[in-house]
């Protein structure tokens, strides 16, 4: 079953896998208030049906996701908390469903900070990966300042958050931020069919087991709030603004 939407996010059930596609490959997927509306609500709808096992996240085109769309960034107003891209976060923070990140080509922003939160991560070999907050005079979001370095240390963590330097396929197989590295065509059946290996564990014990991975779901929202407030307040400076609009000029 597929259904397309005109917000550029594709929802289909591939046996009892649910595959969220960002398609915008114009623009590399990135992702607009609409893109993270649709994906917010196909979470929350996985955690509802017992027939989903779980969610695979896909870019279409070859890129996984250049992450937020930086117009939408200028053009905010408000709380960092109120734009939809937290409440993205926070349900991928939330989220009772396992899941699986299928990443090939560009996974920038968000797009690398929500393999944080994946259960499962399969990258191709022409994946990069790259958390440029800072040098677009932002922070880090989805929690990363707090779920990076557990994963690979601070020293590394400090080095990918402050210098913004792209990560290879191979050095995210090598950090622990990917499990496998899969040949592009072959990436969306190999995360499909991880998926339905979840799909056939015991339920309750998957869960459970899920939970007592992942820690203190609590700290987690916390720092992702923490986050979002030092997140606005940096938007909506002249140095944030400044450097969006320079990023936006060179492309």
């Amino acid at each position: 079953m597929r259904t397309d939407h005109p917000d550029n996010v594709v929802i289909e059930r591939d046996g009892r896998a649910l595959v969220i596609t960002f398609d915008r490959p114009e623009k590399k997927n990135a992702l607009t208030g609409a893109m993270y509306g649709a994906a917010t609500r196909a979470i929350h709808e996985a955690d509802r049906d017992e027939t989903v096992g779980a969610i695979v996240f896909r870019g279409a085109g070859g890129a996984f996701s250049a992450g937020n769309d930086l117009t939408d960034f200028l053009e905010a107003s408000g709380s960092g908390l109120e734009l939809p891209a937290f409440g993205f976060v926070e349900a991928l923070a939330a989220c009772e469903t396992p899941m699986i990140a299928a990443v090939d080509g560009v996974a920038v922003g968000i797009g690398a900070t929500l393999i944080l939160h994946c259960d499962l991560v399969y990258v191709s070999p022409g994946a990069t990966l790259r958390m440029p907050f800072v040098d677009l005079g932002l922070v880090p979001e989805a929690a990363s300042s707090l779920l990076l370095p557990r994963r690979i240390g601070l020293a590394k963590a400090s080095e990918l958050l402050l210098l913004g330097d792209w990560i290879s396929a191979d050095e995210a197989l090598r950090l622990g931020l990917a499990n496998e590295i899969v040949a592009a065509g072959k990436l969306r059946a190999h995360a499909v069919a991880k998926a339905e290996r979840l799909a056939a564990k015991p339920r309750a014990a998957l869960a459970a087991t899920r939970r007592l991975i992942r820690g203190d779901r609590a700290e987690v929202l916390a720092r992702i709030e923490v986050e979002g407030r030092c997140f606005a307040e940096a938007l909506g400076s002249d140095e944030a603004k400044a450097a969006l609009r320079s990023f936006l000029e060179r492309k």
